[in-house]
């Protein structure tokens, strides 16, 4: 092993530790592992930041972008909502669900696709009194299995084609992921609306969580304004200091019978006034003794937050959401924004107290207080994603989603046929969504995962570092000695295995940038065309069905869905096992050796 390659090795190892870990954004530790490589010279100065400009990335981007105009154009919305009438029972729900998923993610980021049907799920689970836990999971499940349809379906595709095009002159076209990803696509949608359900815990069953996330009633107390409180003659704002010490949040002012507006920030306080707070009832105990106020008893037709202009919204937090990792009170929300952190959901655990000082996580489920026209802009400004229906918090353009998803699939017709090359198909749909006003400019870097980008652009490098030193070479040569009198076939199921394996505890991503390479050194090594081997990587890299940390969308349904983190395997196993039963013969029959 040669000097270059065993630092290539360390740094990839310590990536892998540093991923598995998850106390680091996936992002920064790759940003981290390129610039090490570049001091250390394992990778060449003028390959630096070649990743950001490779043409897997900008594909990626390009297609985040689109995504977001087809939703804003509601064709999404209206297709999920026409199915979702026809669920008439469980199974029935859940494999309607779960079909459009599936198609919906073949054409789209699969991130996005879940994130649009999702609150359609949580809608139809409240209406029939189950649990969302039941459906959440195979619709988690169903999205990850659509986007091994097509090219672009899911980013390990289009790093496969890619490295095909550069390893070997021609890339994998927009269909030929299709044979292999429909059959893994219907079976698993076969299998989690059948029998995939009903492997999760039966206590999804007997509960319903929808009802559990948030119970807002409990801890809003309507607090009587006296002649001797010293409140008297302060602003609300001024009050802050006290209630964050005794951890009460003041929510609004009623005067004389009506609310003032917003949050009533700059009203200041006279006797006679009702201070509308929220707090679990030991603090509320302790601000009526702070402050002198009195209890008031609230009625049925006086609720605070049934206000015209106030109300609430329950978002989850994804990976790499701007709140991750920060708190209500970091990012200064009451004060900037006039929005109040009320709750935090984890893993079907309620946080009431110290909410604003709560480290946020991925898969959070956050409940926000405040104007109505702002909490759309503040939770897309948070990066996180709203769990009540799209028409609930933004203007939908429905007359224009015909045009959106006519120029799409003229895009992707002409991409397919090889009249035009397909990041300018694509970058030709976002001018003409922007033009026309189906997507706002100033939601075209927001619609792109950042944190995806950098991580892909700084793997890159190091993955062709690896592949020019002969590491790749090195870790073929492993793989093919350890099955080595055995036909391709079961080198072909070993590699399936272990990409599988690291798919499950890293991203997505750079597992498909670190396999490629070694697939095509195995098969050299065998003597067999490279092209199954790629098509197993981008099936095994796109299959993280075990635990909530191998692929976002499963970190999204965490939250809202209750689970745990030892739900997902009792799912996801079986499911894993069933793709490599199905997708192996598939493959070696589209792509024989």
């Amino acid at each position: 092993m040669t000097t270059d390659q065993a630092i290539l090795f360390a740094l990839l190892l310590l990536v892998f530790a540093m991923l598995i870990w998850g106390r680091l954004r996936y992002d920064l530790v790759a940003f981290m592992a390129l610039i090490a490589a570049l001091v250390l010279g394992v990778v060449p100065k003028d390959q630096a930041f070649s990743g950001f400009g490779h043409p897997a990335t900008i594909i990626i981007a390009l297609v985040l972008i689109v995504s977001k105009g087809l939703s804003n154009s509601g064709v999404i919305e209206l297709v999920a909502r026409q199915v979702s009438r026809f669920s008439h029972s469980l199974q029935t729900h859940i494999t309607a669900m779960a079909g459009i998923a599936a198609g919906l993610s073949a054409v789209m980021n699969n991130v996005a696709a879940l994130a649009l049907l999702m609150p359609v799920d949580m809608q139809a689970a409240s209406k029939a009194g189950r649990s969302p836990a039941l459906t959440l999971m195979p619709l988690s499940f169903a999205t990850i299995l659509g986007g091994m349809i097509t090219l672009i379906g899911t980013p390990p595709n289009i790093i496969i084609a890619e490295f095909r095009q550069q390893a070997l002159g021609e890339g994998f076209t927009m269909f030929d992921f299709a044979p292999v990803g429909l059959a893994c696509a219907a079976v698993g949608v076969l299998f989690v609306a059948t029998i995939g359900w009903r492997l999760l815990p039966a206590k999804y069953r007997q509960q319903d969580a929808t009802q559990k996330l948030f119970d807002v009633s409990e801890y809003v107390a309507e607090l009587h304004v006296p002649e001797d409180t010293p409140a008297i003659g302060q602003r609300v704002r001024d009050l802050d200091a006290v209630a964050e010490e005794n951890d009460v949040v003041i929510v609004g002012v009623i005067r004389r019978g009506k609310r003032q507006p917003g949050q009533a920030r700059l009203v200041k306080i006279s006797a006679g006034d009702i201070l509308v707070v929220e707090a679990v009832p030991e603090a509320i105990d302790r601000i009526v003794g702070v402050l002198k106020l009195n209890f008031q008893a609230r009625g049925r037709d006086t609720s605070p937050l049934s206000s015209e202009d106030m109300s609430l919204l329950e978002v989850v937090v994804p990976g790499g959401a701007r709140v991750e990792g920060r708190t209500a009170h970091s990012l200064h929300l009451q004060y900037r924004f006039d929005v109040t952190l009320l709750g935090v959901s984890r893993e079907g655990r309620q946080f009431r107290e110290r909410v604003r000082h709560l480290e946020i996580r991925a898969g959070d489920v956050l409940l926000l207080f405040g104007a109505n026209d702002k909490l759309a802009e503040i939770s897309s400004w948070l990066g996180t994603l709203p769990l009540a229906g799209a028409e609930e918090l933004s203007l939908i353009k429905r007359h224009k989603a015909w045009l959106a998803a006519a120029l799409f699939g003229l895009a992707i017709i002409l991409a397919s046929t090889g009249l035009l090359y397909l990041p300018v198909a694509l970058a030709i749909v976002v001018v003409a969504y922007v033009l026309l006003n189906i997507l706002p400019a100033r939601q075209v870097y927001d619609s792109i995962e950042w944190p995806v980008i950098v991580l892909l652009g700084s793997m890159i490098p190091l993955g062709t570092a690896l592949e020019a030193s002969g590491g790749t070479a090195l870790i073929a040569a492993a793989i093919t000695d350890l099955s080595a009198g055995y036909s391709p076939v079961v080198v072909l199921t070993l590699l399936m295995v272990v990409t599988m394996t690291l798919s499950d505890v890293m991203n997505n991503t750079a597992t498909a940038v670190i396999a490629a390479p070694i697939a095509v050194d195995i098969a050299n090594r065998l003597q067999v065309s490279p092209d199954p081997f790629l098509m197993t990587v981008a099936v095994a890299a796109s299959c993280a069905f075990l635990t909530p940390i191998g692929h976002k969308n499963n970190t999204l349904i965490m939250g809202p869905g209750g689970y745990r983190f030892g739900d997902y395997w009792r799912m996801g196993l079986p499911l894993e096992v069933l793709v490599i039963v199905v997708s192996i013969p598939m493959i070696i029959w589209v792509w024989p050796l």
